[in-house]
């Protein structure tokens, strides 16, 4: 009997690669390894189902419709100095944004509640990914879903910037800008997807959080405005009203007791809508003119000048273009969108956090009804 020779060489290549170092935590362990092996699984299901192209070809359809209606309509405005292109470009980029935060919810509020209804999620839960893993590739695939929209909505916001006024790093960082927006609103989803066992609830409720920091926030600022005005004394820069009858009206600086919105409280409830968070922080025009003609400038100064509160001296002189109460108004530049910035990356960390801990096993407590395999 024979004995084949063994190259120690060949045998030293068939032995398994070793382990690295160090246990990886079994809950927060994250390679991108697994977090692409997710996230590729849940992009091959999206792009098989025929809904995800008839969703983009849709989108862009509508997208370019609305464009060209309202790069119509402002071409019908005959005003001279009119910043056609930044009105354009301001009309686009809230399109975009608005579209996108209707589509987003739907792409992670039913990631892990849909996966555990179906039977798919405990196959992925018993293999060696962690569920931080399983989560952040939902997350990444989710939100590429959601970026996949936003490119196809590329050509019509370069469209608008061939009208003039808007300067190219205004689209760049709209468009990073409104990226991370959507990306906040996939982590939302996908906490409620992780909370609730039914998929209509947590489509329903994220699309309640949407709405509320979109519609329900310039809703409750303006509910508010009655708490926080009060009477108290004013410096009034204009006519008394013991001379407003009088032939030699002269304006000047007195106290009156009125009605005062004290706004600086309650600001913060318009800072965190996403809408404003765009307007505040992509210049539509280079034109620094106030008050601004173009949309995304007048939300702009118009919440800073919100967040200032009532001017040390109102100016009620419509007599008189030099006004002292314009010299001694301190009008507060610092921008607006980093505070609502902030709340959307912490609401969405918050939900893909709660993800994360919904998709530990073992799991002790399970709601009545809930598929485990």
């Amino acid at each position: 009997m024979s004995v084949t020779p063994v190259d120690l060489d060949d045998a030293a290549d068939t032995t398994p690669p070793p382990v690295p170092s160090g246990p990886r935590s079994a809950t927060w362990g994250l390679t991108w390894h697994g977090v692409r092996t997710v996230a590729a699984l849940e992009l091959r299901q999206r792009v098989r189902s025929t809904r995800w192209v008839v969703a983009l070809v849709v989108w862009f359809l509508v997208v370019g419709a609305l464009t060209i209606l309202v790069t119509g309509a402002i071409g019908t405005i005959d005003e001279e100095g009119l910043e056609r292109g930044a009105i354009a470009f301001g009309a686009v980029m809230m399109l975009v944004l608005g579209l996108g935060l209707l589509v987003t919810p739907t792409l992670t509020s039913t990631a892990i509640n849909g996966d555990r209804a179906a039977g798919t999620l405990a196959t992925l839960q018993v293999t060696l990914l962690t569920p931080a893993e399983i989560a952040a590739g939902k997350l990444l695939a989710a939100w590429a879903a959601a970026c996949a929209f936003l490119v196809a909505s590329i050509p019509f916001l370069v469209l608008t910037l061939f009208l003039g006024d808007t300067p190219p790093t205004s689209l760049l960082g709209g468009l990073l800008l409104v990226a991370l927006l959507l990306a906040t609103v996939c982590g939302m989803g996908l906490g409620w997807s992780a909370l609730v066992s039914r998929t209509a609830g947590s489509t329903v409720l994220t699309f309640v959080t949407v709405a509320a920091l979109t519609v329900f926030t310039p809703m409750l600022f303006g509910l508010t405005l009655p708490v926080v005005t009060t009477t108290e004394d004013v410096r009034v820069y204009g006519v008394p009203p013991q001379e407003v009858t009088s032939s030699l009206m002269e304006c000047e600086e007195f106290t009156q007791r009125s009605e005062v919105m004290h706004t600086e409280r309650t600001w913060w409830l318009l800072g965190a809508n996403p809408f404003v968070i765009v307007a505040d922080a992509v210049p539509a025009t280079t034109d620094t003119a106030v008050p601004p003609s173009e949309p995304l400038g007048a939300i702009r100064e118009g919440v800073r000048d919100l967040r200032d509160g009532p001017p040390p001296v109102e100016d009620w002189c419509w007599i008189d273009d030099a006004s002292p109460a314009n010299s001694t108004a301190s009008h507060n530049t610092a921008p607006v969108w980093p505070f609502g910035l902030a709340l959307h990356v912490l609401l969405g960390a918050a939900g893909f956090v709660v993800a994360v801990r919904r998709l530990r096993v073992p799991q002790h407590h399970l709601a009545r009804g809930t598929r485990v395999a």
